[in-house]
This record gives structure tokens, C-alpha cells and sequence, in this order.
């Protein structure tokens, strides 16, 4: 199993000095990180060239290599259309950077609501975006995991479903996330029933109803021991399970959200990011040795 799953985790949680993102990660015997931000700056920052200067050198000594690129594209509001325009530039130099970084999955999402708004009144202009995101990426053969985030359009498992079967597409693909669905009043075995067979990426992160606070792995009601059991022995998953503890307030937690960081993370439950980041880890090796 050991060559089939392969841990990986957004590094920008331990801290926003990419030194410091890669010792942990190599402590704790990783060889994986998705690449969210560095140095304090999001990756969408990024040019090529500047990544080939000042990321990867590090990278490769580190023995560190790209597992997801964790992009925001897709979050932004779904009637801003300057701000789509700036995406699709942004998504084709990633996709560079994708290819750069020998790394096959760019993360998306499918656009922020209007509050208030029944999201199915923005279903076609969803599609007709998502679709132009697409045919980026199939020019560079590059596969993009939509994230079910909350406020979105595609933040439950019904609307999920709706992207992956309208647009039918092998270069658009589910990247599950346990906590997002219990955020989001969503029962994650009726999610995972719905979207597994488009699930090519698993966020691991979970999450308590009660409050909507983040957990450790394992801890909540993301059911992620059992779905993991489910997807690994009996239908064959193999890929990426990558953390995202959100277990510590972390510096670019603020530019993740859209509302203020303390009403995502109420308490910190480590000391730091590295301690969090650590925890998640231990937690979710414990859970793989049971199965």
C-alpha cells in the first residue's frame, strides 16, 4: 500500500517561510508537499521563472517533490468578471508552473455565491467558466481537482456531481474534503456514494457540526477512517491523501477565507503549525495502519 497512497500536505500551515515548511515535512519523513503559498507569497504570485529560481532549487535539495498545486482559482465571486479574466491568465502560468514542477493536479473551485442567492440561478455561468478553465488545461495536459469549499456552487454533493457528469471531463476531477461537507450540513458517506468514482485527490482534514470547528483526523464527523477503509480496499483508491489540519491559526489562513481567520479557527489545539501539522500527520498514519 505503501507505494500506492502517498501523504502529502499543504506545508504553508507550519509555517510561511518555505525553509521552515521543508524541514518539518523531511522530519516527519515526508516526500510531498502541496504547494499553497512560499515565503509569504500565494503560488498564483508566482511566475515560472521565479518558482525555477526560488522554489525549486530548494525543493530538490530537500528531496521534496509537488504533489498539487493549491491554487485559488475558481475562488472568486461567480458575477466578477475582471476577476475571472485574471484567472484565466493566472491558471495558464500555473499550469507552466504545474509542468515545471513535474506535478499533475492544479486545485480549483467553482466560484463564490451571491449571499442570499439560490446557486442553481448561476448553474450555466458556472458551467460555461469551468469549462474555459478546462480547456486550459488540457493544453497542458494538466488535471484540475475541484474542492467542495464552502459557499461555492459546488459546496455540496449534489452540485458536485452536477459539474463532474455536465462537464464530463477527464481533466476535471474531484479532490474531496471531509471537514468542507460536514461545514456544510453534508453527510460524507452520502458525498463519497455520490462522487467516487471522480475522486483522484483526498484532503485530509475533519471537522465537528457542533461549532463547524476543525478536529484532528479522525476525531470528527468526517468518517474519515471509515470512507479511507472504503476507498483503499474496496475500490481501489491509489493517490494522494494530503493534510490540511486547520488546527492553528497560520498565516495565510486570511487570505483563504472570506470571513475573518478566528471564525474558522477558534482555538489553536497545537503550540505552532509545525506541532499541528505534526499531529495530523501521526493522526492519519494511525488511521492508515488499521487498514
Amino acid at each position: 500500500m505503501k507505494d500506492k497512497i502517498l501523504i502529502s500536505g499543504f506545508a504553508d500551515e507550519i509555517s510561511s517561510d518555505f525553509d521552515a515548511q521543508l524541514k518539518t515535512v523531511t522530519e516527519l519523513g515526508m516526500n510531498y508537499i502541496s504547494l499553497r503559498s512560499a515565503d509569504g507569497t500565494g503560488i498564483a504570485d508566482y511566475s515560472p521563472e521565479e518558482v525555477r529560481e526560488k522554489l525549486l532549487p530548494r525543493l530538490t535539495a530537500a528531496g521534496v517533490k509537488v504533489s498539487s498545486i493549491g491554487s485559488p482559482i475558481g475562488k472568486v465571486g461567480i458575477e466578477d468578471e475582471d476577476g475571472f479574466a485574471k484567472q484565466l491568465a493566472q491558471l495558464d502560468t500555473l499550469c507552466q508552473i504545474c509542468k515545471l514542477l513535474d506535478c499533475r493536479y492544479i486545485r480549483i473551485f467553482s466560484f463564490f455565491m451571491p449571499e442570499g442567492k439560490d446557486p442553481q440561478d448561476y448553474r450555466e455561468t458556472v458551467l460555461a467558466k469551468l469549462q474555459k478553465f478546462i480547456e486550459i488545461a488540457k493544453k497542458y495536459d494538466v488535471i484540475l481537482i475541484h474542492e467542495n469549499e464552502k459557499e461555492i456552487y459546488g459546496d455540496i454533493g449534489s452540485r458536485c456531481l452536477d459539474l463532474m457528469e455536465s462537464l464530463n471531463d477527464p481533466c476535471l476531477r474531484c479532490a474531496f474534503d471531509f471537514a468542507n461537507f460536514v461545514q456544510c450540513g453534508e453527510d460524507t458517506e452520502k458525498c463519497w456514494e455520490l462522487l467516487h468514482e471522480y475522486v483522484a485527490y483526498i484532503h485530509i482534514k475533519d471537522a465537528v457540526s457542533t461549532d463547524k470547528e476543525n478536529v484532528v483526523c479522525g476525531t470528527g464527523e468526517g468518517k474519515i477512517k471509515e470512507l479511507l477503509t472504503r476507498a483503499i480496499r474496496e475500490e481501489g483508491y491509489e493517490g494522494f491523501l494530503t493534510l490540511e489540519p486547520h488546527l492553528v491559526l497560520f498565516d495565510s489562513l486570511a487570505s483563504l477565507e472570506t470571513t475573518a481567520a478566528e471564525n474558522i479557527i477558534k482555538t489553536n489545539k497545537a503550540k505552532d503549525g509545525a506541532d499541528g501539522y505534526a499531529m495530523q500527520y501521526h493522526a492519519l498514519c494511525e488511521i492508515l495502519a488499521t487498514i
